[in-house]
């Protein structure tokens, strides 16, 4: 785990030229052994350094460090409204509180709230730390994004593996005047507007997977966890989750325990670096024009790209299901909640949850 001198210690590296021992310990106020073993914690958390006698440490492939100013300046080009630095959440009435009592006939939600950004080094999940938040603070259009998450969470409760200056870990709060059911399939419409980003980036090639895995030729590169807070009929407080693998280094894909590959494999040999503050603005960008349109529309404007969009449609899968029994049929597509709809001859079963493969013929 990378503490925040870790993380100093890293951003004085990024710039990808030799720092002495000496200099390091001085600009942070430690000793040379304690700098030394700062960055040994830096190359178990996947980072790659350099040590040459006489000249001390190279961080190798520099990461560009997530910049909380970068993401608003480009959020700003993109045609968005942007809170200050500053700005406070507003706090949210609680039962005993008169003074923050809503007045009768408060406004709607805001469809295209001032989207505020936080960028942290460390947290156990930025989902849950904005669920938390979500108690007593307004968290509609609040993003947070993590270099390291020590708690990250995919679906049904698994780990997700991030590397520091290698990963992109972000989660986005917005609220709906509809409950659980109307949101039913807003992951799937996350997976749409995450597609758009990537191609809007030049990342074209990466396809869905049921129910919010992103994956290319068949290799997971990210995937998308939505939770929510609220009354079944509404309101509702939903919290979108995103995790993307940006550059990975082999030693940590294979201590992935699935395939997976990385955004630098998708952009091909002699791309340009991707930039992963413009790639969170725009990952951002369009997850907010996204709900906004879901907030009125649900998910049917999004239905038929989605099964577009499918690395399995029409093809024969197994599903297996969460109490360890399997399907077989082909994939009919998704309906209007998200469920997935299997075929199996003239007969048709929709799913809500379960892990979809590829059968073989």
């Amino acid at each position: 785990m990378l503490t925040p001198l870790g993380f100093s210690l890293l951003r004085q590296l990024s710039d990808g030229d030799f720092h002495s021992g000496e200099d390091l310990a001085a600009t942070v106020g430690l000793t040379r052994a304690r700098v030394s073993q700062l960055l040994k914690q830096a190359e178990t958390a996947g980072l790659a350094l350099e040590r040459v006698r006489g000249r001390g440490y190279r961080l190798l492939g520099a990461p560009d460090f997530l910049d909380a100013e970068e993401i608003r300046k480009a959020l700003r080009g993109f045609g968005f409204q942007v809170a200050a630095a500053d700005a406070k959440a507003p706090l949210l009435p609680a039962a005993n509180d008169d003074d923050l009592a809503l007045p009768s006939g408060a406004p709607a939600i805001d469809p295209h709230p001032a989207l505020s950004v936080e960028v942290v080094d460390q947290v156990d999940s930025t989902s849950s730390e904005l669920l938390r938040r979500s108690v007593r603070r307004d968290i509609h259009g609040a993003v947070l994004a993590a270099e390291l998450q020590t708690a990250g969470r995919g679906r049904r409760g698994r780990v997700w593996t991030a590397v520091a200056g290698g990963s992109l870990t972000f989660s986005l709060g917005w609220r709906f005047e509809q409950g659980a059911g109307f949101v039913a399939g807003l992951s799937l419409a996350v997976g749409v507007a995450v597609i758009h980003a990537l191609e809007a980036e030049h990342l074209p090639g990466v396809e869905l997977k049921w129910p919010n895995d992103l994956i290319h030729r068949h290799l997971k590169v990210g995937g998308i966890l939505v939770e929510l807070n609220g009354d079944a009929l509404g309101p509702s407080t939903v919290v979108v989750g995103v995790g993307l693998n940006v550059r990975l280094p082999v030693a940590i894909k294979r201590d992935i325990a699935q395939p997976v590959s990385d955004l630098t494999a998708v952009a091909g040999r002699g791309a340009p670096a991707i930039d992963r503050n413009r790639l969170i603005a725009r990952l951002v960008s369009e997850l907010a024009g996204s709900l906004a349109t879901y907030a009125q529309h649900g998910f049917a404007p999004f239905a038929a790209e989605w099964q577009r969009r499918h690395a399995y449609q029409g093809k024969p899968v197994k599903l297996l299901l969460p109490d360890g029994e399997s399907v077989k049929g082909t994939v009919a597509g998704v309906d209007s909640t998200g469920a997935l709809v299997l075929a199996d001859g003239p007969r048709r079963a929709r799913f809500l949850a379960g892990e979809i493969s590829l059968r073989r013929a």
